[in-house]
């Protein structure tokens, strides 16, 4: 049996530390028992960023992306978007960037180094609250689903005054992408109260088409 290995802890503000176990090839990010992310199921938030550049309408876009994680919807998203593209990454927890840029510098890749993209120390709520009709999208990866498990300041992020914020802090036609770990269907609800055209996609956590059946949830505005 692999041993896992703990490579580091990092704060949280607001809530419990986030550690960083390596566990043969692969990385997690765990919250206590829970893991939040790994290299290994890594399908579903590339999926965040594909689908959501499939919906775009603008060809020189503005994005928000809410939590960095391990940057698989950032590249996901860089390699799809054109030049002229404007990629911003809210990323509460500085260990996680201390990370992308240490041990998981492979995976990172050198997308927080592209010219495209603007990183922001920073909740992604306030960032959005700071925009007003900026974002042709924003994606939100923070929780393990639209409620606040990393701390409780998140939860502001999927009632309806949160989702009224990111409807003002996106132009209009553009879309609000949330990735949970399963479905909601009070969420589902929430977005259509709050104005929004769903769609509700299931996908596979792994890019083989392999694993369990992760949710996105793709809110356009009106």
């Amino acid at each position: 049996m692999i041993p896992r290995e703990l490579i580091g802890t990092a704060e949280v503000p607001g809530g419990p530390p986030l550690r960083l176990i390596r566990h043969g090839r692969d990385f997690i990010i765990m919250l206590d028992r829970n893991e939040l992310m790994s290299s290994r199921m890594s399908g579903s938030e590339v999926a965040l960023g594909q689908m959501t550049c499939q919906r775009l309408k603008a060809k020189s876009p503005r994005l928000l992306i809410g939590g960095y994680g391990m940057g698989f919807t950032l590249r996901a998203v860089l390699a799809d978007v054109g030049e002229g593209a404007r990629v911003d990454v809210a990323e509460l927890v500085p260990g996680i960037i201390e990370w992308a840029r240490g041990p998981l510098v492979e995976l990172t890749d050198g997308c927080l180094d592209d010219a495209r993209v603007t990183l922001e120390l920073a909740d992604v709520g306030a960032v959005m609250g700071s925009n007003p009709s900026s974002y042709d999208a924003i994606m939100l990866d923070v929780d393990n689903g639209p409620d606040g498990l990393t701390r409780e300041g998140n939860d502001g992020l999927y009632t309806a005054r949160g989702l009224d914020r990111a409807r003002r802090a996106l132009r209009p036609g553009g879309v609000l992408a949330v990735w949970s770990a399963g479905p909601d269907p009070a969420f589902t609800k929430r977005l259509k109260l709050a104005g929004f055209a769903v769609d509700e996609v299931r996908t596979r956590a792994r890019e083989n088409g392999k694993g369990p059946m992760h949710t996105i949830w793709f809110a356009t505005s009106s």
